[in-house]
This record gives C-alpha cells, sequence and structure tokens, in this order.
C-alpha cells in the first residue's frame, strides 16, 4: 500500500493560494500546479527549535519548546528589564525578523491564551491581566487547542467561536465533548494550571544587560560579568537570599548563546566574588563579531540571614570568610566530583559504610559510625591479600602475617568482630572469597597496627579461609 503525501509546512505565499499543512501534495498540486516542495526534516526541525529556545534566554529564563514550531517564553518579573511587556516584544520581534524568522507572537496570563492568540489573533496581541477570555472569544474553537476530531465536531455544530462554548454549561459541555476539551478551556482562562516542560529550570533570579554597541575585548567581558553580577546580587540582597550556582550567558550577534555556571558551597550574594569565580573560564568565551546581551540566573536560591561585619580581627574567621571561598575556588576548577567530604552510612560492612557528602553539607542526625568498633584511619578501596599467616582454629588472632613481601610478627590483637554479608541488599562485590567475616585489629613489633580479616570459616571445604589486610590504624 503506498503512504499518501502531505504537506508538513507551507509558506506565506502558499498559505494565500488556499494550501495548508496536513494538505494531500496530490491536492496541493492540483491547486497550485507550480508548486515547489521538499521533503521534510523533522529531526532537523527539532534541533533548530531547540537551538532557538536556547537563544531566547537573553528574554527569559525559562523557555519551554512546543513542538514542532512553537515556543512558551515565561515572562513573569522580566519584562520590566525592557520598560514594560509592549517594549519587550516588540525588541523580541525586530530580532526575529533581523534574522529572517516568520513568527506570530503573543503574551497572555496562561499558555492556552498566549498559543491561541499567536496563531488565530491579531498580529500583535497584549492580553490585559485577567483579560484573556474577551479576546479569546471570537477565535474559533481550534484555537484551545482541541484535537481536530473534537473541533470538528464542534464546528458541525454551528459553534464557530470560542465564545460559544463559554455559554455552554460545563457538565453537558465535558459530556458531550470530552474532559479534555474542557480541561482545554481552563487551562486557556487560568482556571487549571498546564505544566510546561521548560528547556532550564525556571527561576524569577535573572538578570540582564544589553549593549549600544557589541562588546568583545577581554577587559570589558570581565567587567560586565561584574556589572550583572552586582545587578542581580542586588536583588538577593534586597529580598534576604543567596544563591547555590549562578548560570552567565554571553549572546552573540550571531544567536549564539555561550553559558558558563559556577556553583558555591553556600548561598552567597557576593557580586565581586562571583565574578571571581566566573573569571577563569571567561578565557574560553568567542565573541566572534561581538556580544550584545549578557544573563545572569541565579538557581537554588534560599533566605539567608543578614550578618554584621565583625568588629574584632582577632578572632577566628567564619566559614562564610574562610572555608567556604576556597572550596568554591576548588570545586570550580576541579569539578563538583573532586571536592568532597566523608560522611557515615547506615550500613555495618565497612567499605559500604562511608559516603561522599558536600563539603559543608551537614549529615543528619541518625547517622553516626559506631564508637564502640573503631575503624582505620585509612581504608584500603580494595583489601589486599597477605600470606604466611599463622592462626589458631577456629577463631584466634594471627599471630604472623607477610604484606607486600614483608613478614610481621603481631605483639598484640584484638578480636574478632564478625561482620556478614547484607542478604538484604546486595553482595559483597569488592571481596567475593567469603561470606562471613572475622576482623582483628593486630599490633606488630615494631608499633604498627592493621586491620585483618578472614573471609570464610575453617573447616569448609569448599571454601577454605583466606586472609585479608583491609586498612591501617594512625
Amino acid at each position: 500500500m503506498r503512504a499518501v503525501r502531505r504537506l508538513s509546512a507551507v509558506s506565506l505565499e502558499a498559505a494565500r493560494l488556499g494550501l495548508y499543512p496536513g494538505q494531500k501534495a496530490a491536492d496541493a498540486f492540483a491547486l497550485v500546479p507550480e508548486l515547489v516542495t521538499a521533503e521534510a526534516e523533522p529531526q532537523a526541525d527539532a534541533a533548530a527549535l531547540t537551538a532557538l529556545a536556547d537563544w531566547c534566554v537573553r528574554f527569559s529564563p525559562a523557555v519551554a519548546p512546543d513542538a514542532p514550531d512553537g515556543l512558551f517564553l515565561d515572562v513573569s518579573g522580566v519584562d520590566h528589564l525592557w520598560g514594560g511587556e509592549a517594549a519587550m516584544l516588540a525588541d523580541f520581534q525586530a530580532r526575529l525578523f533581523a534574522n529572517g524568522l516568520t513568527f506570530r507572537c503573543a503574551i497572555a496570563d496562561t499558555p492556552g491564551a498566549a498559543w491561541a492568540l499567536a496563531r488565530f489573533g491579531e498580529d500583535v496581541a497584549i492580553a490585559p491581566p485577567g483579560g484573556q477570555a474577551v479576546l479569546l472569544a471570537p477565535l474559533p474553537p481550534a484555537a484551545l487547542r482541541l484535537e481536530t476530531q473534537t473541533w470538528t465536531q464542534v464546528e458541525r455544530l454551528g459553534l464557530r467561536r470560542v465564545g460559544q462554548l463559554l455559554d455552554i454549561p460545563r457538565a453537558p459541555f465535558a459530556r458531550r465533548f470530552g474532559q479534555a476539551a474542557l480541561t482545554r478551556l481552563d487551562q486557556a482562562l487560568g482556571r487549571a494550571e498546564e505544566a510546561l516542560v521548560f528547556r532550564r529550570p525556571p527561576t524569577p533570579w535573572f538578570a540582564r544587560l544589553a549593549f549600544a554597541e557589541p562588546i568583545s575585548a577581554p577587559d570589558d567581558i570581565a567587567r560586565v560579568t561584574f556589572d550583572v553580577a552586582a545587578r542581580l546580587c542586588a536583588r538577593l540582597e534586597a529580598q534576604g537570599c543567596g544563591a547555590r550556582r549562578f548560570e552567565i550567558c554571553f549572546h552573540r550577534l550571531d544567536g549564539r548563546a555561550l553559558p558558563l555556571s559556577i556553583g558555591l558551597a553556600l548561598p552567597g550574594r557576593d557580586a565581586a566574588r562571583i565574578a571571581k569565580l566566573f573569571a577563569p573560564r571567561l578565557e574560553t568565551v568567542d565573541p566572534g563579531f561581538g556580544i550584545e546581551v549578557v544573563t545572569l540566573t541565579g538557581h537554588a536560591v534560599e533566605a539567608t540571614s543578614g550578618r554584621q561585619a565583625r568588629l574584632d580581627s582577632g578572632r577566628g574567621t567564619t566559614v562564610e570568610e574562610g572555608l567556604a571561598p576556597l572550596i568554591d575556588r576548588l570545586t570550580n576548577r576541579l569539578g563538583e566530583d573532586r571536592v568532597w567530604r566523608d560522611a557515615p552510612v547506615e550500613s555495618h560492612v565497612p567499605e559500604l559504610a562511608v559516603g561522599r557528602i558536600a563539603p559543608l553539607a551537614k549529615p543528619g542526625p541518625e547517622r553516626t559510625w559506631n564508637r564502640e568498633a573503631p575503624r582505620p584511619t585509612r581504608l584500603f578501596r580494595r583489601p589486599e591479600p597477605v600470606e604466611a599467616v599463622l592462626a589458631l582454629t577456629p577463631d584466634d588472632p594471627p599471630t604472623q602475617f607477610r604484606w607486600r613481601g614483608q613478614l610481621h610478627r603481631v605483639r598484640r590483637a584484638e578480636g574478632p568482630e564478625r561482620i556478614g554479608e547484607e542478604w538484604w541488599k546486595a553482595a559483597i562485590d569488592d571481596v567475593r572469597v567469603g561470606h562471613v567475616r572475622d576482623y582483628y585489629r593486630v599490633e606488630d613489633e615494631a608499633g604498627a597496627r592493621f586491620w585483618l580479616f578472614r573471609a570464610g570459616l575453617y573447616g569448609d571445604p569448599q571454601a577454605p579461609p583466606k586472609w585479608w589486610l583491609h586498612g591501617l590504624f594512625g
């Protein structure tokens, strides 16, 4: 069976001639014999839409792609950077037009209303707060993003405008056209929430700087980094907040966005410190033909208490003044996965009883190491085998052992401490020589202290016991 070819998209000229997306190609050629077509490229279209979403970050930190040809921008709290919604929309349209893109835009309280006004309303539509119902009333039912079968059924009943649907009681409306259609109507009017999948996590902590002339000099880039940080930090300080992560984005004339990000160990709002952390990474920014806009976004924003400057300099520095800046420099230079500290984990298996947490994070009060079972200061990642072990059976400690070619004679010993496999979680993967371990703390004639264990039990012919060294005491 041969597939039916249909139009995926049409140009403005084709639309004026009566062509539309979804139309059969044979019907289109019958109407316009000189029609020129090209094969659709859905993957390339999706990549272009993603690139456009990244470009739109200069206008809003919260951008949600609406495949195959739309975008949602949450402009709440950022329109004042342009002097209002009208000026912001005009700037947005001018930039799209300069890049040769065909577009329709609208601003409304809800994504559904903005979608409807952009596709079926006037060329420029800004719905007043709470006034989207009046602007939606003259639009066709398809403006509510109904399924094709639903809105064609609505029009077949003679309902040509959204305003006519608003006059129908909710219960009969849902029974006649389905709950999904009622949900779309409520979303457009703001009666129901609509979840959008944003390209980046939405945040109201956003600052923007636009330049009359593009910049490209390294000194200028470093200066505007501090300037935009100062602008955002002023807002954070006014609200008594700090952010743990900052993302700066340099927007070039060619539309490409160059993002950089840093993280803080503690919530912060010091513009100089933030700019200093960004400074080593600014060398990687290629300004191209110039940078016209720079934006800064704060993430993981938390409330922070104001702290009065200390009058005495003789006391020790606080965490904020001393350790946190050092951790920030190390983390942003080496990577988050390379700066950490140990924390106890609820497990009696030694290699599973420790985990990694953020350097300044506090472990939960319920997680503590057992003081009655001391552990070595240096625990090997993998236990190392020992040889020439002499020990009385069944449970006596060793009297001598050889490790790394050197023979050690035991002078003192404590144990055993028996540790079994956590069968309710998973098998012990590091050492697969037995299911039971007997640990001993031993001291040799030179005073060195070791943590040994015997894997397996004496008398088991299928799994003879073996000895391992798991750590060293300081």
